[in-house]
């Protein structure tokens, strides 16, 4: 599919062609509140906040598309907003929650690196957003930034679902803070979702797995949300293997 044609702002615009910049300006709000809620020790608060931008950082490119209301300028104040929301605000609550007590100093390195890495990640993402895509394409360049947030963040989930309490091993959380900052600029192949492919017959079990996974979420979501980042890492594993076998 060819992508839509960004056209520059003219000087009136309706409504409608502005939906996807409210949208993308609606998740920045999120991070930028995830951030307060974690000076004020309220985490759980913002933990949803930044899934919540992830959220709305999916729907607003959907919505540009759908109104064909793409712009250079909701282009690059899209990458400004993720920067924010998936580098900015998950470094700040993985320090406040687990490494401010006795790591601070050491721990606001790793936090320093995460955020860079997601900077890095973004820049290059908007210097190939023109590029010719191929056909069908199944794979990612290394991790995406809202992925990268929630991967960022699965000390945080560990904690909230009462699996782990990284406060008492803020080394391994700041070593996994960098390390998925790393994930983000490499050169590692991650699954989109765009490629995935469920099989006709599969399909009734793929939806019931989706209502148990509704109510894991409505009744354990912290747990919903550590099982989706395992899930996601195994996927991540079996591509990188995959594409070395293939290779």
């Amino acid at each position: 599919m060819t992508p839509p044609e960004r056209r520059p702002l003219s000087r009136n615009l309706s409504l409608v062609r502005l939906m996807p910049n409210l949208v993308t300006i609606l998740g920045l709000c999120a991070g930028l509140s995830a951030i307060r809620f974690t000076l004020d020790a309220r985490f759980e608060v913002a933990a949803a906040l930044i899934i919540f931008a992830a959220l709305l950082d999916a729907v607003d490119g959907l919505v540009a598309r759908r109104l064909n209301a793409a712009s250079d300028f909701g282009a690059e104040l899209d990458s400004l907003a993720d920067f924010v929301n998936f580098g900015v605000a998950p470094g700040v609550l993985v320090f406040g929650y687990a490494l401010q007590a006795d790591f601070a100093g050491p721990g606001w390195i790793f936090v320093l690196v995460f955020a860079v890495c997601a900077c890095l990640r973004l820049a290059r993402f908007n210097i190939n957003r023109d590029s010719p895509k191929s056909k069908g394409r199944q794979f990612f360049t290394g991790v995406p930034a809202p992925a990268g947030a929630m991967l960022g963040l699965f000390p945080v989930f560990l904690g909230l679902a009462h699996l782990a309490e990284p406060q008492k091993a803020p080394l391994l959380v700041a070593i996994w803070l960098a390390a998925v900052g790393l994930l983000m600029v490499s050169t590692l192949p991650t699954p989109s979702i765009k490629g995935l492919w469920v099989p006709r017959e599969k399909a009734p079990y793929l939806l019931i797995a989706t209502a148990f996974l509704v109510g894991l979420g409505i009744t354990r979501f912290w747990l919903l949300m550590v099982l989706v980042i395992l899930v996601y890492l195994v996927t991540i594993a079996t591509v990188a293997l995959w594409q070395r076998r293939s290779g």
